[in-house]
């Protein structure tokens, strides 16, 4: 998508700053209320003074966000009468989006080029973990992870996949890097996973500005099943791409990796008409996780699934 990459290639999280709670499930019970007990509270730290490549790429997003609002982009209806879809149009977008790759690995270079692939998707729970770099302030921070418990609830939710928070051998890290951090984090990231595709380390390292985020993971030897996932956000972002980005990576990390010029109303699409994910793409998610499709499915099984199941969806509900 433009702006925002989905890629499946190895990769493993390195140690940041931590942010996350051991072993709480996303919509479980809340944290006890402190309120009453003023003299628990410490006072938050203060933001730290971002340098002056972040100042810059912050200005640049911002500018960014303002055109694409101006322009009646970014929308966070979900989708409405002037978005109307059929069922063959669903199960035409599923196979594209979740049935094909979008870039390839090209002597170490990732390339803009489509593959038609199997179904991929997580048959175990996901052990989420929220880190930051030491750029992102407190504030910042729990804004950020409220974001991702929220819409990490309604991923699970979607797929029925077991999601919790936790900072024991996660396997879903959501990164959030400015610029120097990210581009600081190749050892670490070499370190931990001495096998990882040069593609997969140039495309952490060196990504473009008008590259927002992205989401790259790696799966169980031998399957189609999901081991590990990472979400990178860059820092400098507003609220408005931060919380987009959050969508569409964490979306894409359950196994909607590509995009469609043809989805709509969807955050899978170049346009950036959506900045949020839609009732379209809620039932891509429902579609992928049905027990009628599994893993490795190839898209010659899957595609006639599919419409039978884009058909009960729209006509009487997922199952």
């Amino acid at each position: 998508m433009r702006g925002r990459w989905g890629f499946r290639f190895a990769l493993v999280a390195g140690a940041l700053s931590l942010a996350a709670c051991d072993d709480l499930p996303f919509g479980g019970p809340n944290p006890p209320d402190t309120s009453a007990r003023p003299e628990a509270r410490v006072a938050p730290p203060p933001d730290p003074v971002p340098d002056a490549q972040s100042e810059a790429l912050a200005l640049y997003y911002r500018r960014v966000q303002a055109d694409l609002l101006a322009q009646g982009l970014l929308r966070t209806d979900g989708g409405g009468p002037d978005t109307p879809f059929t069922d063959v149009q669903l199960a035409q977008n599923f196979v594209r989006i979740a049935l094909f790759e979008e870039y390839t690995d090209n002597g170490g270079v990732l390339r803009s080029q489509q593959r038609i692939n199997s179904i991929h998707r997580w048959d175990s729970p996901i052990r989420m973990n929220i880190r930051f770099g030491d750029s992102v302030g407190f504030e910042q921070r729990v804004t950020d992870r409220n974001a991702v418990a929220s819409f990490a609830r309604r991923l699970s939710g979607l797929t029925g996949v077991p999601i919790t928070q936790t900072t024991a051998n996660p396997n879903f890290h959501v990164l959030f890097l400015s610029e120097a951090e990210r581009r600081a984090f190749g050892p670490e990231l070499l370190a931990l996973e001495p096998n990882l595709s040069q593609a997969s380390v140039n495309a952490f390292l060196t990504l473009p500005r008008d590259q927002y985020c992205i989401v790259i993971g790696t799966f169980v030897p031998g399957t189609a099943t999901y081991r590990q996932a990472i979400v990178l956000i860059r820092a400098e972002h507003p609220d408005m791409m931060r919380l987009s980005c959050i969508h569409e990576e964490l979306a894409q990390g359950m196994g909607l990796a590509n995009d469609s010029p043809r989805a709509r109303p969807s955050i899978f699409n170049d346009d950036e008409e959506f900045g949020l994910l839609t009732s379209h793409d809620e039932l891509l998610l429902k579609l992928l996780y049905d027990d009628r499709l599994h893993p490795g499915m190839s898209a010659a099984e899957a595609a006639p699934i599919a419409r039978q199941l884009a058909r009960e969806y729209l006509e009487t509900g997922p199952v």
